[in-house]
């Protein structure tokens, strides 16, 4: 159990890792017990000898191992990871072996040196992987790009550097699949925070296998679309209202030239633009007081 006072606090979210741990584990340890940071090892839901090997490594001082007794989902282990966190820093890594942790000095030193609220460890641009999966990582981060400012390359990266106290506060806006991720950067982004990116390496899995699916880039897509209704719904609905207006005038100025009255199909489009249009401003009202009413929430905290 961890009890140390630290600056900084480790969150490992783990399943089913029971090929990898051994080659991954004695590195995160070390590394630990050489800076006095805090480990915290969040199995969430493991069927497989994962429990056995965290069991195992529960007595070191400076690891903390949290079990969930059926699994929540990516997001959901790392919730419970950072809540679990009390040092001013927090900093995530996968539990793969892909991240190295000498790499966690840089982006304290970024953050420290630039007081950033975030900084994300940006994987090297030739790093692809399977194409499939770097294919649909593209187009997350292309729709992300469209509905939201977003400064930053490295969307997707799961080696972030959080402010504990400032990551905690969104923690129930994020949802708890593969999504969490590219949704608190957005966060970050939307509410104002400096959010910077520092190069890393990366490793190669060594054992063990992704559980990163096709459902899971589909599932991010609609938690981005579904944060971008909450911080710019206008952002969605005004180029729709505007397609929609386009289409109904340029399909219906000619039957007019031509003498044959109003076409049914123009009158719908362009009520239909017009109903997008209002749907945007009620969205963009009712988003900003639900952002008030969680930033007035988490004050008072």
């Amino acid at each position: 159990m961890v009890m140390t006072e630290s600056r900084l606090s480790i969150v490992i979210p783990i399943y089913n890792e029971d090929e990898s741990l051994p080659f991954v584990l004695p590195d995160l340890i070390a590394y630990s017990e050489r800076n006095g940071y805090p480990l915290i090892l969040v199995d969430d839901g493991s069927t497989d000898q994962t429990p056995e090997i965290l069991e195992q490594i529960a007595q070191n001082e400076f690891v903390e191992v949290i079990n969930h007794r059926v699994n929540r989902g990516y997001g959901g282990a790392l919730k419970t990871g950072i809540l679990h966190a009390n040092a001013e820093f927090t900093v995530t890594l996968d539990g793969d072996g892909q991240h190295n942790p000498v790499d966690i000095d840089a982006l304290l030193r970024v953050a420290s040196e630039e007081e950033a609220d975030l900084v994300i460890g940006s994987r090297p641009s030739e790093v692809k992987g399977n194409p499939f999966r770097w294919t649909g990582k593209w187009i997350i981060r292309t729709f992300a790009r469209y509905l939201m400012s977003m400064p930053v390359k490295d969307l997707n990266s799961g080696f972030k550097l959080y402010r504990t106290d400032l990551v905690k506060k969104y923690l129930e806006l994020c949802p708890d699949s593969m999504a969490f991720s590219d949704i608190i950067t957005l966060i970050f982004i939307n509410q104002h925070h400096l959010v910077l990116e520092h190069p890393i390496s990366v490793k190669e899995r060594v054992a063990g296998k992704s559980t990163i699916n096709l459902f899971s880039a589909f599932d991010t897509l609609v938690n981005v679309l579904n944060i971008a209704m909450m911080f710019n719904p206008l952002r969605f609905f005004l180029p729709l209202s505007f397609l929609c207006l386009l289409v109904g005038f340029g399909w219906g100025v000619p039957f007019i030239i031509m003498g044959r009255g109003v076409s049914v199909g123009s009158v719908l489009a362009i009520v239909t633009g017009l109903i997008f249009f209002v749907i945007g401003l009620v969205a963009s009202q009712l988003a900003a007081i639900r952002l008030q009413l969680i930033n007035s929430r988490q004050s008072h905290k």
